[in-house]
């Protein structure tokens, strides 16, 4: 390797050709005096003399297929503050111990012996990069690796516009910021946390500091936000945005399907429907991304096609994980742990035996998108990635206990605004609903669905095994007079404005039979319209707000609880379904966790009808209601 400083050594001079001479140089520098056309015809001897002097790419970095890598990936950190329903379970996963972890010094060794072989482009990934306390000094200790052109950092963007003056002064030349939707309640459905108008002014801040282009990577997955692909393009008319459409990978734990994956030909087809001028723009050689513009557009929209078209052939990639194993490829099982050797003591040379040789098990190319899904790789969060999607069972089920989630709930989604420049504005960021899988005994794959809007950190929640009857409880009173039509027969509202605010609860429930064929697309989550256990959730909490504008004389209620769940019968081939309303004042919630109930069975109808019309509403009934003056009421 001893020609490679001698090559970077003659490029700094030529680099500094046009400032001063050098005599130091293979040849002599014009000096101030002499003609222009000399000056050019001496630039011109120089990249002939590195042309023919060049040092041959580090044989530790070039696989057995030619392919030249100069460009890693190192994770900081598993760790991320968002808890991405596709990345990991709400209350995250089993981390790697921090000692078991690379130090920032352990970092910049393995990176200084990377640059130094050839590396040229360093990207820090997570987990989430940005919370590691130290990122910004080990940008700036990066940016002082002779030979490192780039210095890049994918984000979630969430503690982006805080840090980025800083990150920007230490040396940071590129972003990448994870964004999979423009409407506020789909974010935090997805992320479970708030923070879609952190992410915006992140974007915001970097093209104001002067990045162009802002990169954007948006995973597209069908029934999730493929309808956002001409919202996300739109960005791009007044913005210096890269938008990079992502097609949907599989990784361990996120069950992906095919079905899910929107192909690279079928989202360009969709964004040419609405832009037939678009036109492809040249890419690099080893670019993952193919890349068009919309004429007259300020930026940029791009598709990265692991699946549909892979892009091996190129690939220059090489990736160390938080706990410091290199993996030579993102989709391949093999690693190779850098830390320990390291900590054994091993040399540089003993470092680069090693790592030659792992580049040289490199596979001509990964094993395409059927094998892959059945292959076992890490979780994406212990990888660097946490662009994937929903429906993720935790990569350890012994993780969950048996009780389902119990999460806020969401709120009436929020519409996506025509005008694309208010989504960068700040705005509020509504509750999102949870999605839990769980794998149960006996091998069978049980899933449950549970959602919660609550006020109340402290509030009683109904437990899964509540489907229980319950005895009779409390004196059960009734009326002989309907208390909904006055003294001529006319229907009217009861008046409650007299009586007393005491704490309700109504529990109801309905059952769903679907049939064996619909069932088992449910239970498998194949559905063409998408998740439809996650959207019955979602319209069962919706309903159960609007309660008083679907039933004419139901007064409007504040709720501070809601809480839908659905549970697999497969005995029956049905889904059970139980929604619980809690709130404070003058009159029960009865109606509210009635027509919760009733709208998430109807929204199960309505995602499946197109499976089977054999679909059977049934049960739909109230199992308890508490707090009302004529005493509380639980079915035997």
């Amino acid at each position: 390797m001893a020609a490679r400083p001698l090559s970077r050594m003659l490029r700094r001079l030529l680099r500094s050709s046009a400032r001063s001479c050098s005599s130091g140089a293979p040849v002599t520098q014009p000096c101030p005096g002499e003609s222009a056309r000399a000056a050019s015809e001496e630039v011109s001897r120089r990249r002939q003399f590195l042309r023919e002097h060049a040092a041959p790419f580090s044989a530790f970095l070039t696989d057995s297929f030619g392919r030249q890598h100069s460009y890693l990936r190192i994770s900081l950190t598993e760790k991320c503050n968002l808890r991405c329903q596709y990345c990991m379970p709400e209350e995250g996963v089993p981390l790697t111990p921090k000692a078991n972890l690379l130090t920032t010094e352990e970092i910049l060794t393995l990176a200084r012996l990377f640059v130094k072989e050839g590396i040229d482009k360093i990207r820090l990934t997570g987990g989430e990069p940005l919370i590691r306390p130290d990122v910004v000094d080990i940008v700036a200790q990066l940016q002082r690796l002779e030979g490192l052109r780039t210095i890049g950092v994918t984000t979630n963007g969430i503690n982006l516009a805080r840090l980025l003056p800083q990150l920007q002064k230490a040396g940071l030349s590129a972003i990448n910021i994870s964004l999979d939707t423009l409407v506020p309640a789909k974010f935090e459905f997805i992320v479970r946390r708030k923070g879609f108008h952190k992410v915006m002014e992140g974007i915001h801040k970097a093209i104001e500091l002067g990045y162009n282009p802002v990169k954007v990577n948006c995973v597209v997955m069908r029934g999730l936000n493929e309808d956002e692909l001409l919202d996300f393009a739109a960005l791009t008319e007044g913005l210096p945005l890269d938008v990079r459409f992502i097609e949907y990978m599989p990784f361990d734990g996120n069950k992906w399907n095919f079905k899910k994956m929107v192909s690279y030909k079928e989202m360009l087809d969709t964004v040419r429907q609405q832009w037939p001028e678009l036109e492809k723009v040249p890419e690099e050689e080893s670019s993952t991304a193919k890349a068009f513009k919309i004429p007259g557009f300020q930026g940029q929209i791009s598709f990265i096609t692991s699946m549909s078209e892979h892009f091996c052939g190129t690939c220059n990639r090489l990736r160390i994980t938080a706990d410091g194993n290199l993996k030579v490829c993102l989709f391949g099982n093999s690693e190779v742990s850098l830390r320990d050797h390291l900590r054994a003591g091993a040399s540089e040379q003993e470092l680069l035996r090693i790592i030659g040789a792992a580049v040289g098990r490199k596979k001509r190319q990964h094993a395409g998108m059927f094998s892959i899904s059945q292959m076992k790789n890490r979780p994406m969060i212990l990888i660097e990635l946490f662009l994937m999607f929903p429906n993720s069972p935790p990569a350890n089920p012994s993780i969950f206990s048996w009780d389902p989630l119990h999460v806020q709930g969401l709120r009436p989604r929020m519409s996506f605004s025509s005008q694309v420049a208010t989504l960068w504005k700040g705005c509020r960021v509504p509750q999102t609903p949870p999605l839990a899988q769980q794998r149960l005994g006996s091998g069978s794959f049980q899933r449950h669905y549970t959602s919660r809007a609550d006020s109340d950190a402290n509030s009683k929640c109904l437990s899964p095994g509540s489907w229980a009857s319950a005895a009779p409880s409390g004196p059960q009173l009734t009326s002989e007079q309907l208390t909904h039509v006055d003294s001529e027969g006319r229907a009217a509202m009861v008046d409650v404005g007299r009586k007393p605010d005491t704490e309700r609860v109504a529990v109801a429930s309905a059952v769903v039979l679907l049939g064996p064929v619909a069932f088992k697309l449910v239970q498998q989550n194949q559905l063409k319209k998408g998740d439809a256990l996650v959207v019955a959730q979602l319209a069962g909490v919706q309903a159960a707000k609007v309660t008083s504008q679907l039933i004419p004389l139901c007064h409007h209620v504040a709720l501070s609880h809601i809480q839908v769940q659905l549970e697999l019968d497969s005995t029956r081939h049905a889904v059970k379904i139980q929604a619980s309303c809690r709130a404070r004042g003058p009159t029960g919630v009865e109606m509210e966790a009635l027509t919760s109930a009733a709208v998430a069975a109807l929204t199960l109808y309505d995602m499946c009808k197109a499976v089977s019309r054999d679909i059977v509403l049934e049960e739909i009934k109230l199992i308890s209601k508490t707090g009302g003056q004529r005493g509380d009421f639980h079915r035997a």
